[in-house]
């Protein structure tokens, strides 16, 4: 499985990102740990379970979701508007959202309420600042038993990626989804081992007689 994925040669002042980092550590959570950080959430109080939630099928980033207004949903189409930060430019986002989730949002906020209101229709879902939103997903992370570089936002935003592109959605639907500028930042999460490739793994253990431990019929 390739671990380094670079873009340009060294010294060349060209942007770089890898899902791993220099020590080897992965950045994104796997299906599994993304399971078990889901059920972690569950014991939130609501309003942090839904911002948890949400962060997780968006994968946006923290300021980004904090700045979510009623204004930012489409409560009936379940899509929400994010701006993206890291851009020159004014650049919204749509991202649609599950439908169970959005009537989450609706009933704990009243946003479909809200959005005939000018004062509250412009106010912000979750009023935290940024480092105890972080705080809030670190928890769930610890809560999990995810450790490493993995067990953090950024973790949830990473393993947004992976897992929408192994799910079969195109690599430039999940471009914009993230907000990446470059579509070969996109394309790094493509290097992430997915079920197609441990199938084949699995055709070719078969085929050469490593599906079981070698020795092991010796040593019944």
């Amino acid at each position: 499985m390739r671990r380094t994925v670079a873009f340009g040669a060294p010294g060349d002042g060209q942007y770089r990102f890898s899902l791993y980092g220099l020590d080897g550590g992965r950045k994104y959570l796997n299906r599994d740990e993304r399971q078990r950080s889901l059920k972690a959430m569950a014991a939130l109080e609501p309003g942090e379970r839904l911002l948890a939630l949400t962060l997780a099928c968006t994968g946006t980033r923290i300021s980004e979701m904090l700045s979510v207004t009623p204004l930012s949903f489409q409560v009936q189409a379940c899509v929400v508007a994010v701006l993206t930060l890291k851009r020159r430019a004014v650049v919204w986002r749509e991202i649609p959202i599950p439908i169970w989730l959005m009537a989450e949002l609706d009933a704990h906020f009243r946003i479909s309420e809200a959005q005939h209101e000018p004062i509250r229709a412009r106010r912000r879902l979750w009023p935290q600042h940024r480092v105890t939103a972080w705080r809030i997903i670190k928890d769930v992370m610890t809560a999990s038993h995810i450790v490493g570089r993995a067990a953090c936002p950024r973790g949830l935003r990473h393993s947004f990626g992976v897992g929408t592109l192994q799910s079969g959605a195109p690599l430039n639907m999940v471009q914009r989804w993230l907000g990446h500028s470059r579509m070969s930042t996109t394309a790094v999460y493509t290097a992430a081992c997915g079920p197609e490739e441990i199938a084949f793994a699995k055709l070719f253990w078969r085929d050469s007689g490593l599906a079981r431990r070698p020795d092991a019929a010796k040593r019944t």
